[in-house]
């Protein structure tokens, strides 16, 4: 089937001026001006002057959450516990008995009055059902007594007032995913696709893993075949690369934790936090762990990569790179292009090494919209010298770090127009980038990010992966706009997986 999308505004470095392209299979034939089109094509849909653009990436989600969350009870919008409870109650008037009442998005740090419901008052809330509501960082959750097993109880980070964190968390999150259904998963992750494709993504990389979602929500994931995005897994699971490879994944990275996260304080500080003075949080791998993790990786031919987000946790991250260096060779470690999930809190020492080690930096520019700054959540976790620091997407791109732009989804909502906004707005001036560079970053990025480099860009010969944008304007004026514009059709390699 050839299919020529003609009376447009195509961005492509190969032709300035094109308005239509010519689709054959899953590649561009040609591209160029309307009345150059060559004949033959089975299909020719017109643009209307509609913008084409390759389609985005988001390069860190998680599907079975995103697609609860969608469906689900969403918890971004209370502002208090009685909200939290309130909303808890209506939501599970409509569940069976036996059901878990699985939410997410509060966070408590906005709150006027910052008290957290209690263990015991989430089970009245739920009518005796079993609750699991994760804070918006997804790094600690509420539950009712009832998931209050001994197991979690014996846990690192356990509270009896039902605020779970560190091991206690990843404990309890994986009974609570664990009741749920094969089949449910499937809804959930097929919603989260759709939903992704409606915005004109192509392609995610599912970061799953012990104490994230099992082995099997993870084959899952992976297994939805066409007519979705693409997804892309990263098992995270320190020391297992062989296991990656068993899974179908294409490295063992994402969310292979090294700390946690600055909301549920857990993230892992050179100094403590300004809002909890003696705690500076908890490194969950050693150097040579990290190292270890590397060079497993390199022998068996997949990524690696972790989860750092604090300054103590991207310093045992870089100090395991160098160890892996040491053991197997800079040039063999850069050339399997290894990765580090958000690395917020990255000075220029530590940049600088990623550089070295050719590190690949899957941020979420929407981190520091929604949490950064001189007043946000992160002024109060960390102060505001240390706030204003985070997320030095400028820096590393200044100095050449391959980014890939993600959303953590369901921690923010997918949304890649609105990264590529966040990273053009940064709190900190410094650290912006350009409209372009931004669009690259959540395009090109993903993909290379995943070992692909001839995905990204719209040139003859090259994949059709694009999407096509209810708007008459050039990409500057959208990147830089107010109002993202709505995605009219998604289109990978070559098959149209989302069109209105």
């Amino acid at each position: 089937m050839k299919t020529l999308y003609r009376g447009g505004l195509v961005h492509t470095p190969a032709d300035p001026s094109a308005t239509a392209l010519l689709v054959d299979g899953g590649r561009i034939a040609w591209l160029g001006a309307d009345a150059d089109a060559p004949g033959g094509a089975d299909r020719v849909v017109d643009l209307e002057g509609a913008l084409v653009t390759p389609a985005f990436v988001d390069a860190h989600v998680h599907l079975t959450a995103t697609g609860l969350a969608l469906r689900g009870l969403d918890l971004s919008g209370a502002g208090s516990a009685a909200e939290v409870l309130d909303a808890v109650a209506a939501h599970a008037a409509g569940l069976p008995g036996d059901a878990v009442v699985i939410g997410h998005g509060w966070d408590e740090s906005g709150w006027a009055d910052r008290r957290t419901p209690s263990a015991a008052e989430l089970g009245r809330a739920g009518g005796g059902r079993r609750v699991y509501l994760t804070r918006v960082c997804v790094h600690a959750a509420l539950v009712s007594t009832a998931l209050l097993s001994d197991g979690v109880r014996a846990a690192d980070g356990y509270d009896e007032g039902g605020w779970l964190r560190r091991d206690a968390h990843h404990v309890v999150r994986e009974a609570a995913y664990g009741s749920i259904a094969a089949a449910q998963v499937g809804v959930a992750q097929r919603a989260a696709l759709r939903h992704a494709a409606a915005l004109g993504i192509a392609a995610v990389h599912e970061c799953g893993g012990p104490g994230t979602s099992g082995e099997d929500d993870f084959v899952a994931a992976l297994g939805h075949g066409p007519g979705l995005p693409l997804v892309v897994g990263f098992w995270g699971e320190a020391g297992a690369a062989a296991k990656a490879r068993e899974l179908g994944a294409a490295g063992a990275a994402g969310d292979v934790f090294v700390d946690g996260a600055f909301g549920a304080r857990t993230a892992h500080l050179r100094a403590d936090y300004a809002d909890e003075p003696g705690s500076c949080g908890r490194g969950y791998l050693t150097v040579e762990q990290v190292t270890d993790h590397l060079v497993g990786c390199v022998a068996h031919g997949v990524q690696g990569g972790f989860h750092a987000i604090g300054d103590g946790a991207l310093d045992t991250v870089v100090a395991g790179f160098a160890g892996a260096a040491a053991r197997v060779g800079v040039e063999r470690l850069r050339a399997g292009r290894h990765r580090v999930e958000h690395a917020e809190l990255l000075d220029k020492a530590a940049i600088a090494r990623f550089v070295e080690f050719g590190v690949v930096a899957s941020v979420q520019p929407a981190f520091d919209r929604l949490w950064g700054g001189e007043d946000g959540m992160y002024a109060r976790r960390l102060g505001a010298v240390r706030a204003l620091a985070a997320n030095p997407i400028g820096s590393m791109a200044g100095v050449g770090v391959l980014l890939a732009f993600g959303s953590d989804s369901p921690v923010t909502p997918l949304d890649p127009w609105g990264g590529c906004r966040a990273a053009m707005r940064h709190h900190n001036a410094v650290q912006r980038l350009g409209g372009k560079a931004a669009f690259a970053a959540h395009t090109r990025g993903g993909w290379r990010a995943a070992g692909v480099d001839d995905e990204g860009v719209l040139n003859p010969g090259g994949s059709a992966t694009f999407a096509v944008w209810d708007t008459t304007e050039g990409l500057g004026v959208v990147v830089g706009g107010e109002v993202a514009p709505a995605a009219r059709t998604t289109v990978l390699r070559g098959v149209e997986i989302h069109t209105t």
